[in-house]
Formats: C-alpha cells, structure tokens, sequence
C-alpha cells in the first residue's frame, strides 16, 4: 500500500514537468517570448524545483496599474493574474513604470531574473515569503530581504505605491498567492 501512494504522488507530482508549451495560458495573457523563456528554465531546472505545479512571472515591462503578475498553473496551462508593486528607486520619478534595477543592499530597487520561492512566514509585513536569487542580477535577495508580501498601497486605481524592492501585492490576495508559490517553486521577474 505504501509502494503504490508513493508511486501516485510521484506519477502525479512529476507529471507538472510533462504538460506541453503549447497548453500554457490559453488566454494568451503573458507575452510568448517571457513564457517561452519561463518555460525553458522551468524544464532545464526541475531537479532545483520541488513545487512544480506553479510558476509565478512578472512583467516589468508594464505599467504597475495592470495586473502583471501571472501565476501559471502547469498542470492545467491556466494563468491568475494579479497587481504588484515594483522596488521606490526603480520608478524614480513615480511614473508607474520601472526603468532600472539592482542587485545591490538597500537599493530600494526591484531586481529582475528567476527566483526560487522559499518557506512562508510571519513579519514585519505579516505573511510573507522568502525568495531566493538564482541569476546574478538577483543573487542578494535574501540577504536583501526581497519577499512575496500583502501592501495595503497595492489595490486597483491609475497607478500603485512603491515598494523597498519586494513584489508586494494586494493585501485580499496575498495568502493565496503565497500559498500557491510557497515551498520551492520558480518565479521570473522579467524585463524584455
């Protein structure tokens, strides 16, 4: 009995690698070449991902009033699709768009590449979680304290507040945004 539940949760849990490119996102929300891009690390990665059902993408290249955090459901090719704010010194003229990025200690800026979610917590910005650089342009995260928080200066309206760095989101979604990508799954913040 203990040989065949192991054996079904394995079927079951590695089968998120197998689902096709094609599938992802029939709604066509996230632009082909940061899905393709996502996708790709996401397959060549598996070994470093331990929660393979979602996948979180931002999109920096959008203004922050557009929902453009996408979470990617890779077992039914589904996508969410959520606010997010960007790092104060990223958008230095408060324009709602993010223009430069950094890696460096108390920058106050967003940095861009593919994360690796890490456990769930309680802080200073109640629940939260911790992420973990994997490109060079984002290999302080840790030590910079970049996490997944709820901001109650993220909701709807023509532009959103600005955060120390974090992609802070709405406060009605946070949990289920953490909980969805909490546990070891992969999240690109990209600018292309």
């Amino acid at each position: 009995m203990r040989i065949f539940l192991f054996l079904s949760f394995f079927v079951s849990y590695s089968s998120f690698a197998t689902i096709e490119f094609s599938r992802l996102d029939p709604d066509q929300l996230i632009t082909k070449k940061i899905l393709k891009k996502t996708y790709n690390y996401y397959i060549e990665h598996l070994d470093k991902i331990t929660n393979q059902r979602y996948v979180g993408i931002i999109d920096l290249k959008k203004h922050n009033s557009v929902e453009r955090f996408f979470i990617v459901d890779m077992e039914s090719g589904y996508v969410e699709k959520f606010l997010v704010a960007h790092g104060k010194n990223s958008d230095p003229i408060f324009s709602g768009y993010a223009s430069v990025f950094s890696n460096i200690i108390n920058s106050l800026m967003t940095s861009i590449g593919f994360y690796l979610t890490s456990n769930s917590y309680d802080g200073s910005n109640g629940y939260s979680l911790r992420l973990d650089g994997l490109s060079t342009t984002n290999s302080n995260a840790r030590e910079r304290a970049i996490v997944i928080h709820g901001a109650n200066y993220v909701f709807p309206g023509e532009k959103i507040g600005r955060s120390f760095g974090c992609p802070a989101v709405e406060m009605r979604y946070h949990q289920h945004i953490i909980n969805e990508l909490k546990d070891g799954a992969l999240l690109f913040a990209s600018f292309e």
